[in-house]
């Protein structure tokens, strides 16, 4: 028997939804510490809601472009979260930055997945950048959302080398495989309550041991 309830999950998308199939796919074993139980797109078309009802898990359609603000769209996205009694809200694909407003009701409950290193390249266009910038990593990162863009506490990142002939659709394939694999993680560790904040840097308890060190190009 389960110690502790499974944390009730929302997922925010705006597109094809591979990440939100993660989480799903993670979320069906009976020792994980979360369920999905509502999935969110402010657009009508994104094919993760056919994901979502594939897996029997109730959606929503709340198009952005009804609402003749920002602080409205996000009043109708909050009182449909607290209707389903939602835990955590995890952004995945979704293609709204949230105002600091929104983010202060759901303190330390919102996750996001960023396809970079962060703090390197924060924002849009992250492939191309690293690419021009030389960067011989990128990867992946999950974070918890705060105020500012991109730059809340980190609970979990993966490596990627670039290659020298990577495009940036070649390099964000790549990526893409590794955040299907953190995600689930990282929402694990929140959902059971392995991690906690410690002077604005994220603990994750009963971590193993540290990996051997990854040079590349490797010689």
């Amino acid at each position: 028997m389960r110690d502790r309830p499974k944390k009730r999950v929302a997922v925010l998308i705006s597109g094809g939804g591979t990440n939100l199939q993660s989480l799903i796919d993670a979320s069906l074993a009976d020792d994980y510490p979360a369920e999905i139980v509502l999935v969110i797109s402010n657009k009508a078309d994104a094919y993760g809601l056919e994901r979502a009802k594939a897996a029997g898990i109730a959606t929503a359609i709340i198009d952005h472009k009804a609402f003749s603000s920002r602080e409205a769209f996000e009043d109708s996205v909050h009182a449909t979260l607290t209707e389903a009694r939602v835990d955590i809200i995890c952004l995945a694909g979704f293609m709204r930055r949230l105002t600091a407003s929104f983010v202060a009701r759901w303190p330390n409950r919102i996750l996001n997945i960023h396809p970079s290193l962060l703090p390197a390249f924060p924002g849009l266009d992250v492939h191309q950048r690293a690419i021009d910038a030389g960067a011989r990593f990128s990867g992946c990162t999950v974070h918890l959302v705060n105020a500012e863009l991109d730059a809340g506490p980190i609970i979990l990142q993966a490596a990627v080398p670039i290659a020298q002939d990577d495009t940036a659709e070649t390099l964000a394939a790549r990526i893409l495989t590794s955040e299907h694999v953190i995600y689930p993680q990282a929402l694990a560790w929140i959902a059971g309550g392995k991690a906690r904040l410690e002077g604005g840097r994220l603990i994750i308890d009963e971590l193993g041991s540290l990996p051997q060190a990854v040079i590349w190009p490797s010689a």
